[in-house]
């Protein structure tokens, strides 16, 4: 069901504020805005870079900031209250695919085409504490795994999926899960068991016992590369989002096909969820929808 939908330049992150009804967008434009979708206005924008796109944007909400990674391979961190930019880190070589921001404590992921992912520490002035090599493409996504803080998924054209540990540094195991690049890792658990769900150029959706380390279940059905995963805690849902331009919408538990949504704006790139609520949000080509899956 359709709640909201805000039109603009093609949306490459998403990521939902907890507690103030906000949608943060990083655009391809090197803009990031700010949308309320209850009054359904924009709240703030800003310009990030001239020329080149931001892909990530993510809320620290703990301190009022809003982080953004950028194909300037900078870091900038801003106060949302007020806008102004409170750091700015040369972070990486090449373009800063995706950050993560560690739930309790003060850590920021970053990943990049530089093949690298860096821990930043911003209790610390946002010294970079590690570095994790071992891909050999892209690192497309990183996500820390909520049963472990200290320990977090990355995904890579490579082809792999990495198991990292936060406080040695180390790699703890790799899945050879693709044939073609990987574009996005979530971690999720159904009953008591958790699992990993990555989505691929090969058209693609994997879901993997995170014990046993095998592939359970192969989500097939998009015409294009898969872009965006996610499983919603609360509900029995997993989606989908690929450059086919659609969302598809998957039962947790017997992985079977629940609803294919299209909604005319092109590419989707980027999936949020709302904790708490049935309500997703979507970044695409054209724009940002907000929609209730039930």
């Amino acid at each position: 069901m359709k709640e909201f939908v805000q039109t603009s330049e093609r949306v490459k992150s998403v990521d939902l504020h907890p507690t103030k009804p906000w949608i943060l967008a990083a655009l391809h434009s090197g803009n990031v805005c700010v949308w309320d979708y209850q009054l359904q206005k924009i709240e703030k924008s800003f310009k990030v870079t001239e020329s080149v796109p931001v892909r990530s944007a993510k809320f620290i909400e703990r301190e009022n900031w809003i982080v953004v990674g950028a194909d300037d391979g900078l870091i900038r961190i801003y106060n949302y209250d007020t806008l102004e930019m409170i750091k700015q880190i040369e972070a990486h070589t090449d373009f800063i695919r995706n950050l993560a921001v560690h739930p309790t404590l003060p850590y920021v992921l970053s990943a990049s085409d530089d093949k690298l992912i860096k821990l930043w520490d911003w209790e610390k002035g946002w010294i970079c504490s590690k570095v994790f090599e071992g891909h050999e493409h892209y690192v497309m996504q990183v996500a820390f795994n909520p049963n472990d803080l200290s320990t977090f998924a990355s995904a890579s054209l490579d082809g792999t999926l990495k198991i990292w540990n936060v406080d040695s540094g180390s790699l703890d195991f790799t899945l050879e899960a693709h044939p073609k690049g990987i574009n996005c890792v979530q971690y999720f658990t159904c009953g008591d068991k958790p699992f990993l769900i990555s989505g691929s150029d090969d058209h693609t959706a994997k879901i993997w016992d995170y014990e046993t380390k095998g592939c359970v279940q192969t989500l097939e059905g998009h015409t294009h590369n898969v872009t965006a995963v996610s499983a919603h805690p609360e509900l029995p849902v997993i989606s989908t989002c690929s450059e086919d331009g659609t969302v598809r919408v998957w039962d947790k538990t017997s992985y079977r096909l629940e609803n294919t949504l299209e909604y005319g704006l092109e590419r989707v790139w980027t999936v949020a969820y709302m904790k708490g609520s049935s309500k997703f949000v979507f970044g695409c080509d054209k724009g940002t929808i907000v929609l209730k899956i039930n």
